[in-house]
């Protein structure tokens, strides 16, 4: 089974949306395997849009980030990555689909309720910097004989 890092942002927390946010990740059967609310670091948020350093964008991402709290997430099934990504939306709300999160509630690129990984490799670099291998958890749902072939 593959694992993906989801965070809510915390203009999903302020909105009151994080209970909406599980519920539809977990409704297509993905599993959680780790998760927690936290405060991100300056170092954390760092690491984590590494690839933006020198955008015009990047400090202000940073700053919003790092500005309030969000929760972190480890889920896990077959072919996560691609299937969170179609839960979550276009990055830019205006090409995402109505039903999916971004397309359901969010109105701008920066602010955008969730971050997903995109590959299956990034997903694991991202977790990493929020998640230790103890708090990653390894149980059986009582539905996965449903879920997979």
């Amino acid at each position: 089974m593959e694992k993906e890092f989801v965070m809510i942002k915390p203009d999903g927390i302020q909105r009151g949306l994080v209970g909406e946010v599980i519920r539809r990740i977990e409704k297509v059967g993905l599993k959680i395997i780790a998760m927690k609310m936290i405060q991100v670091t300056k170092k954390q948020a760092e690491q984590h849009y590494a690839i933006h350093e020198g955008k015009p964008f990047y400090e202000g991402l940073l700053e919003y980030i790092t500005n309030g709290p969000v929760v972190a997430m480890i889920v896990e099934g077959k072919e996560s990555v691609k299937l969170t990504r179609k839960v979550v939306g276009a990055t830019n709300p205006i090409d995402a689909e109505p039903g999916s999160i971004r397309g359901d509630y969010a109105l701008e690129i920066g602010r955008n309720i969730i971050h997903a990984g995109d590959t299956p490799e990034n997903a694991v670099i991202e977790y990493k910097i929020y998640f230790t291998e103890e708090e990653i958890l390894n149980y059986e749902k009582i539905d996965a004989k449903w879920l997979y072939e």
